[in-house]
């Protein structure tokens, strides 16, 4: 096939390269958010700009798109441009052509300058597509936060309100409760000093949620920290009918943190754990440093989490527990000490069934 090409043909084609470039311009501009749909306009665009087009195959992949006019032939001769979007390459477009037909002399090299064109206006267009996407999150973050704080406001003023009246009625039924002889009267006591109880671990759970708890940082040992916890917890575990296991890579462990807090984080988790738990099974607590922090895994054998509402079980108030047996705030006051002291909490999977908890601490905030 020939591959010499006349004035005249030079002339043609440049009209079908600007034809092509007003052409993929007047399709990025208009479909702005359609991102495949694009790609394939374009990609029938650049198959009609080159030479021989009724044999050209265009072949573009795009992050995780992938488009191809037709069937690409197992040997080809092609021109290819890189799509390359902050710094980093996504992909590639190709215009190829049968080697049994064509030779890399059938390519011009004003091809090849507007395949370099083309490919440039895609890197653009997909990299806007990108930001609008990280702006969309931003925003939603950022007025997720707002929503935060004013509820931590709301919540604070609450904590503040009830604590008084909480203490009235504490105290008041205590003191009916010691001075009453009427069993009735015990009973019936009893039942409002467990309420108000209660009552009172949601109010300062609502403190730590707002922040009004005052933080208190200083280097500790870590493990002492977590095996008195889980002391206290005994009788939890074994009115569950559960056990524990422990794994402290390190012994003598030490961390800057607020040990009342830190102790409410491992409350709140094991708390969690041994309700999901099924009987007679055990939860396996983990400790180990890498670089400049250390993590905490408690794992259970319990049903898991729902896929579905994995993104929600650290927001307040989001429990699946029965009405009375739990406020929504336990996790939500985790995630905020953890964030208070510079880390991060994610659940994992748990094999072959459960979920764990994996708490990552800085060893120093300072």
């Amino acid at each position: 096939m020939n591959y010499i090409i006349s004035p005249e043909e030079i002339l043609q084609e440049r009209i079908k390269e600007l034809s092509c470039l007003y052409d993929v311009s007047s399709i990025i501009a208009k479909n702005e958010g359609a991102v495949m749909d694009t790609l394939e306009q374009i990609c029938t665009i650049l198959k009609k700009a080159w030479r021989f087009s009724e044999a050209s195959i265009i072949e573009l992949k795009l992050d995780s798109y992938y488009h191809i006019t037709s069937s690409v032939p197992k040997e080809t001769v092609c021109q290819q441009a890189v799509f390359t979007i902050f710094n980093e390459d996504f992909g590639f477009v190709k215009v190829h052509y049968p080697a049994n037909q064509f030779s890399e002399k059938h390519f011009l090299n004003d091809e090849e300058k507007l395949l370099n064109k083309v490919a440039s206006d895609i890197s653009l267009f997909y990299e806007r597509h990108l930001n609008k996407g990280k702006e969309e999150l931003l925003k939603r973050s950022v007025e997720r936060v707002d929503r935060l704080s004013i509820l931590g406001e709301i919540t604070a003023g609450i904590a503040h309100e009830l604590n008084t009246p909480l203490g009235n009625i504490l105290g008041f039924a205590e003191f009916i409760n010691e001075r009453s002889q009427e069993k009735q009267s015990q009973m019936d006591s009893s039942k409002i000093i467990k309420a108000a109880i209660y009552s009172r671990e949601v109010v300062k759970k609502l403190m730590f949620f707002s922040c009004e708890m005052p933080q208190h940082m200083k280097f500790v040992k870590v493990v002492p920290i977590v095996s008195e916890a889980l002391s206290l917890l005994g009788p939890n575990f074994k009115k569950a009918s559960l056990e524990f296991v422990t794994e402290f890579e390190n012994e003598a462990l030490e961390a800057q943190l607020d040990p009342i807090q830190f102790m409410q984080v491992l409350f709140n988790i094991l708390i969690n754990s041994i309700y999901a738990s099924p009987q007679n099974s055990v939860i396996k607590v983990k400790i180990y440093s890498r670089e400049n922090s250390f993590f905490i895994e408690i794992a259970d054998n319990g049903l898991g989490i729902d896929p579905n509402i994995k993104a929600k079980i650290f927001e307040p108030f989001f429990t699946t527990k029965p009405m009375g047996e739990g406020s929504g705030l336990g996790l939500s006051v985790v995630h905020g000490i953890v964030k208070s002291h510079r880390g991060d909490i994610t659940t994992i999977d748990n094999q072959p069934q459960g979920t764990i908890f994996q708490v990552r601490l800085p060893l120093s905030t300072t």
